[in-house]
């Protein structure tokens, strides 16, 4: 038996993406799980695919950054079935532009706060009081391995990131007597459309969407305070002991990696990105790794499988 099986777990953002790659692998566990999304159509859609598969699946049309549909939706799954036993906190939206071609866009900053803080804080807030009833829940928070990097580019999306993570720390400290518990995952970059506007600017190949689904299960079944890649780790640990370093690198890193066209404003053709802008064939060009960079690289990843992390 799984550890999964007959548990009641609630994704949101499951339309897509590692949401709805987490819930096929969690009702695969056995588990019945509650998919939350706004777009209705694609999430009848997921649940036809795992009742296919001989798992449970629910779908419920829900906002995250809307207060009443939240409450509204939490209050009808309880109503519903009962009670809900772990909550997948996954929904998320993702800019890349640098904070140079923000000074006029605030709403990056707000938008991206509203789904990704306040959109999961609204979701912990609603179960909170009946996992304390009940004595029993797990919260699991998608947050981002660019947190630890402080990753150039991504000031409105790792700030709420950022703030999440800081959410859960302080709310798993003040909940540990109600055996309520906190898992945060610093994803890495994960191959799903959401990073589809940055083409060929993703400085490292991203994950597979099966690897995050994976990710999601270990993490409500073994509850690890936190989930991290060891590049993240030692990211994190640089910032500590050579932050300086580390700040200089980031800003190599920002150099080396300009804004997409989507970034700029500009209007391109997916598989023309390259010849529509001039700074990715130039980026192209600079990133044509020799074998001594391959090598070094080689040697990198073997020192860091030395840090702790999955």
């Amino acid at each position: 038996m799984s550890a999964l099986a007959d548990r009641h777990v609630i994704i949101t953002g499951a339309s897509s993406g590692i949401g709805r790659a987490s819930a096929a692998a969690v009702a695969a566990e056995g588990a019945t799980v509650f998919l939350l999304a706004r777009r209705a159509e694609e999430l009848d859609v997921v649940v036809s695919e795992i009742e296919a598969t001989g798992g449970r699946a629910f779908a419920y049309r829900c906002d995250v950054t809307d207060s009443v549909a939240v409450d509204t939706t939490v209050a009808a799954i309880l109503s519903e079935h009962g009670h809900v036993d772990m909550l997948v906190n996954n929904a998320g939206r993702s800019i890349r532009r640098s904070v140079y071609r923000s000074t006029d866009r605030l709403h990056d900053f707000e938008r991206t706060m509203a789904v990704n803080y306040f959109g999961a804080v609204r979701m912990v807030l609603a179960l909170l009081p009946h996992m304390r009833e009940r004595k029993s829940g797990h919260i699991v928070n998608i947050s981002s391995a660019g947190v630890q990097f402080s990753t150039p580019r991504f000031a409105a999306y790792l700030s709420s990131k950022a703030a999440l993570d800081m959410f859960t720390e302080i709310t798993a400290s003040e909940t540990l007597a109600d055996r309520i518990t906190f898992t945060t995952i610093h994803m890495p970059l994960v191959d799903t459309p959401m990073i589809a506007p940055s083409g060929s600017r993703n400085a490292v190949p991203p994950a597979s969407i099966e690897w995050a689904a994976a990710t999601v299960v270990r993490a409500l079944v073994s509850k690890p305070k936190r989930i991290d890649v060891p590049f993240g780790t030692l990211a994190q640990i640089g910032s500590l002991i050579t932050p300086r370093l580390k700040e200089r690198a980031m800003h190599q890193f920002y150099r080396r990696y300009p804004d997409s066209p989507a970034a700029k404003g500009l209007v391109v053709e997916a598989k023309d990105t390259e010849a529509k802008d001039p700074e990715a064939k130039s980026h192209v060009r600079r990133t044509n790794s020799t074998r001594s960079s391959r090598l070094a690289a080689k040697g990198a990843r073997r020192l860091i499988r030395l840090m702790p992390g999955t």
